[in-house]
C-alpha cells in the first residue's frame, strides 16, 4: 500500500506491538496470577488445632463399620486458631513433613488453588516442608509418578482453570495390589500425607485409604470436588456442612452466559429454539444454577420429574373402575408433550423460537428409560462376571448387542424364573430409535455408570416433539400469532379491509392483540374454501397475495439447534468465589494434616453465607458412606446429593417459570449474567443457588 514503510520480518516480529500481541501471558492472565485470595479469619493465626463437636449426628451404615473401624468414630473438627500454643505442641505442628496430593476425576475449576493453599500453609509454617504432586491421577500413587512442587510451579498456576499443573485420570486404586502398591509409593517417598481431590468415589477411595495406611502412619485427606455440584454434606438432622463442591460455581456461570448469548441469537434471529444439555449426570443442580442466572424459557428439573402424577390418565381410568399405574412417573412422551405446551403457547404469542435446558442425566428420572438402564446395567455386569471377553467387546457392533438380548428374550418364555429381559422388554426397547438403542448400551464408565453425556438426550426429546408438534400442526392446533397492528397495517396497504379478512382467518380477531387462525386452516387449499365460504374471493379468484403472506407465516416451522455444556465449563479459568473457596481449601487441609487428622475431608461450612462467616472444617468420611449397587455389585459409596425440590432456590425457580416461559405479550425475560471476570468489581460473592437457600438456613 502506498506510503507504508517496508519491514522485514524480523523487523516486524520485534516491534513491541508484535510481541504482547502474541506473548502468551494476556493482561488477565497476569491479573489472575497476581490475585490473592482471601483467607478465613482463623487462618491468619500462625497455628491452628482442631476441635472436635458432637453437635452433627451421622447414621452409621453397618459395612461401613465393619470396614472402616479405625476412622468410623471419626467426628466433625472445627479448625480454631487459640492465641498461643505450648512448646511440644508448636514442635509437632511445625515438624517436617513431606506431603502427597493426587486429583482425581475430570477437571473442576479452582483445583489449582487448593494445590497454591495446600503449599503456602506448608512452607509458612516450615519451609523445609515438601510437597509432591502424583501425576495423571491415582495410578501417578500406584506407579511412583510424581513431581516436587516448587513455589515457582505454584505460582505459574495461581487462580487458573484446569489440572494443567499434575494433570488427572479417572483410575481407582480399587484392589489388594493397587493399594500395596500406594502404600510402597508413600513409603518410598517417605510422605506423612497423601490429599486426594476428587468426588464422591475419590472421596470413597479417601476413606478406604486412609483405613489401609493407618498401621504405616500415613495421613489421607479428601477434598470435595465436582462441578456438577452433587456433593453436598448433611447430618441427619439437615444441618449443612458443605453446601456445594468446588467448580460448581464457575461452571454455572461459564454455561449461563453462553445460553445468554443463545438467547441474544435467537429473540434476534426469531426461528430457532436453542436446546442446551448441561451436565450433571445425576443431579439438576446445574441447570437450576443456569435457570436462575439466565432465565431460559423453559428448564427441566429432573429432581422435578419423580412424584409427577398423570392426573388425566388416573380420571380415566377411575371412570373405567381400573388403576392405571403408569399415571405414576414422568414418561418421554408425556415430558416432551409438556415441552410442546410451552412450544405452542410461545408460537401463539408470535414467538417461535426460545431457550431450552435441560440436565445431562434428566433421562435417569423417566421412569421407562430408569427401568432399561437398570437391566441393561445388570444384563452388562453378569456378563462380565460370567465371561472371559467384556461385553462391549464380545459385541462390538449394535446388530451383536441387540441379537444376544434377543435370545434372552428367548430364554424368558422358555425358563419361567427368568425376568431380567423378557419379551415384553424386547419390543419396548425395539420401537425406541436405532441411536437411542446404541445410547442405552453405550459402555459404562469405570465406575460402572451409564454414561449420560455420551446418548444425545436432547435428541430423543426433541425428536418426540417434533412428532407431536406435527400432530397438532395437523390438527390446526399449532399456529404462530400475527400481530393485529401488523394485519390490519397490511392489509390496508394493499387496498383492502381488514374488518372484512380479519373474522373469516383468525379465531380471536378483535379481541386480542396476537391472532390466531382459525383451527380448520392448515393449508392453502383450506384458506381458499375460507375465504370462499365468507364471499371474500370466488371460485376463479386469485388468493390475495398479503393474504397468501399473512397465511405462511402463521405456519409454524420448529427449528432447533442443539447444544451441549460441560468441557468447556470444567476447564473454565474460576471465579474469584471458586478462587478463594479452593485457596481456603488447601489451608484446611493441611490444619487436618499438622493436627493429626485421617479419614476427613477438607470443607468450608457456611458458603451459602458472607465470607466472613465462612468456617473450615473437618468431614469424617466414614459415616457418610452407605451401601450403594456399582457394576451389579452392592459397594460402600458417599450418596450423590440431589436437588431438593422444596428447597427455596426451587421454589423462586418455578415461582417463575411462567414469566420465564414469557408466552405472552411483551419481551422475553432473559437475564444477562455477563462473563466471569477477574477485574473490576460486581461479580457475585456466590451461587445463586446458594444465596437463595440461605434464606431458609437456621440463624446461627
Amino acid at each position: 500500500m502506498a506510503g507504508m514503510k517496508a519491514l522485514s520480518l524480523d523487523q516486524i516480529l520485534d516491534h513491541p506491538t508484535v510481541k504482547a500481541v502474541v506473548e502468551d501471558a494476556s493482561f488477565e492472565l497476569r491479573q489472575r496470577r497476581a490475585f490473592v485470595p482471601p483467607v478465613c479469619p482463623v487462618f491468619s493465626n500462625p497455628y491452628t488445632v482442631l476441635e472436635e463437636t458432637d453437635r452433627y449426628r451421622f447414621s452409621i451404615d453397618p459395612e461401613a463399620r465393619r470396614r472402616l473401624p479405625g476412622i468410623i468414630a471419626n467426628t466433625v473438627q472445627t479448625v480454631k486458631g487459640p492465641a498461643e500454643l505450648g512448646p511440644g505442641a508448636v514442635e509437632s505442628y511445625a515438624r517436617r513433613r513431606n506431603i502427597g496430593i493426587v486429583f482425581s476425576g475430570g477437571p473442576a475449576p479452582g483445583g489449582h488453588n487448593v494445590i497454591a493453599g495446600l503449599f503456602d500453609a506448608a512452607k509458612g509454617v516450615n519451609p523445609e516442608n515438601r510437597l509432591f504432586g502424583f501425576l495423571v491421577g491415582p495410578d501417578g500413587v500406584v506407579e511412583n509418578e510424581c513431581i516436587e512442587i516448587t513455589r515457582e510451579l505454584v505460582d505459574r498456576y495461581r487462580n487458573l482453570g484446569g489440572f494443567t499443573m499434575i494433570k488427572t485420570g479417572r483410575a481407582k486404586i480399587d484392589s489388594r495390589q493397587k493399594v500395596e502398591l500406594s502404600k510402597a509409593t508413600c513409603r518410598r517417598l517417605n510422605l506423612d500425607a497423601l490429599v486426594i481431590v476428587g468426588g464422591d468415589d475419590s472421596n470413597t477411595n479417601a476413606a478406604f485409604l486412609a483405613q489401609e495406611m493407618l498401621a504405616d502412619g500415613i495421613q489421607v485427606i479428601g477434598v470435595p470436588k465436582t462441578i456438577d455440584g452433587d456433593i453436598q454434606v448433611c447430618d441427619d438432622e439437615g444441618q449443612v456442612l458443605c453446601a456445594v463442591s468446588f467448580g460448581f460455581h464457575t461452571a454455572a456461570r461459564a454455561f449461563a452466559n453462553a445460553v445468554a448469548g443463545l438467547a441474544n441469537d435467537a429473540s434476534s434471529d426469531i426461528k430457532y429454539y436453542h436446546v442446551c444439555k448441561v451436565m450433571g449426570r445425576v443431579a439438576s443442580h446445574l441447570a437450576l444454577e443456569v435457570a436462575l442466572q439466565a432465565h431460559p424459557n423453559m428448564t427441566v428439573i429432573g429432581e422435578d420429574l419423580v412424584d409427577f402424577v398423570d392426573e388425566e390418565r388416573l380420571e380415566k381410568a377411575g371412570r373405567e373402575n381400573r388403576i392405571d399405574y403408569t399415571a405414576f412417573g414422568m414418561t418421554l412422551r408425556h415430558l416432551s408433550r409438556l415441552i410442546c405446551e410451552g412450544i405452542v403457547q410461545r408460537a401463539a404469542a408470535g414467538k417461535n423460537y426460545g431457550i431450552i435446558v435441560i440436565p445431562e442425566g434428566v433421562l435417569e428420572f423417566i421412569n421407562e428409560v430408569e427401568v432399561f438402564i437398570m437391566k441393561l446395567n445388570t444384563i452388562i455386569a453378569e456378563y462380565n462376571r460370567t465371561h472371559d471377553r467384556d461385553f462391549h467387546s464380545a459385541f462390538p457392533s449394535l446388530q451383536g448387542k441387540l441379537e444376544y438380548l434377543h435370545r434372552l428374550a428367548q430364554r424368558s418364555r422358555d425358563d419361567s424364573a427368568f425376568r431380567l429381559w423378557n419379551t415384553r422388554d424386547e419390543d419396548l426397547f425395539n420401537d425406541l430409535p436405532e441411536f437411542f438403542q446404541e445410547g442405552l448400551l453405550t459402555e459404562r464408565d469405570s465406575h460402572g455408570n451409564f454414561q449420560f453425556s455420551q446418548i444425545h438426550t436432547e435428541r430423543v426429546l426433541m425428536g418426540l416433539v417434533q412428532d407431536y408438534l406435527n400432530i397438532l400442526k395437523e390438527k390446526g392446533l399449532y399456529k404462530i400469532g400475527i400481530d393485529a397492528a401488523y394485519f390490519r397495517k397490511a392489509l390496508a396497504a394493499a387496498g383492502l379491509d381488514p374488518e372484512r379478512f380479519g373474522p373469516a382467518l383468525f379465531q380471536n380477531y378483535g379481541k386480542e392483540r396476537f391472532l390466531l387462525a382459525k383451527a380448520a386452516i392448515i393449508s392453502s387449499k383450506t384458506l381458499r374454501q375460507e375465504l370462499e365460504r365468507a364471499g371474500l374471493i370466488g371460485a376463479e379468484e386469485k388468493l390475495p397475495e398479503v393474504i397468501d403472506k399473512i397465511y405462511k407465516k402463521t405456519v409454524p416451522s420448529f427449528k432447533v439447534q442443539e447444544h451441549f455444556y460441560g468441557y468447556d465449563g470444567r476447564g473454565h479459568d474460576p471465579t474469584k468465589f471458586d478462587c478463594t473457596y479452593t485457596y481456603n481449601l488447601g489451608l484446611t487441609a493441611f490444619s487436618l494434616i499438622a493436627n493429626g487428622a485421617t479419614g476427613q475431608m477438607a470443607a468450608i461450612r457456611n458458603l451459602e453465607r458472607e465470607f466472613a462467616a465462612w468456617e473450615p472444617i473437618g468431614i469424617p468420611i466414614a459415616p457418610l458412606m452407605h451401601l450403594e449397587e456399582r457394576k451389579g455389585k452392592l459397594a460402600l459409596v458417599i450418596e450423590k446429593a440431589l436437588v431438593d425440590v422444596n428447597s427455596v432456590a426451587m421454589q423462586v425457580f418455578k415461582a417463575h417459570a411462567g414469566r420465564w416461559l414469557a408466552a405472552g405479550e411483551g419481551e422475553d425475560c432473559y437475564r444477562r449474567p455477563g462473563p466471569i471476570r477477574f477485574t473490576g468489581e460486581g461479580e457475585e460473592d456466590r451461587p445463586l443457588t446458594l444465596q437463595l437457600n440461605a434464606i431458609a438456613a437456621p440463624a446461627e
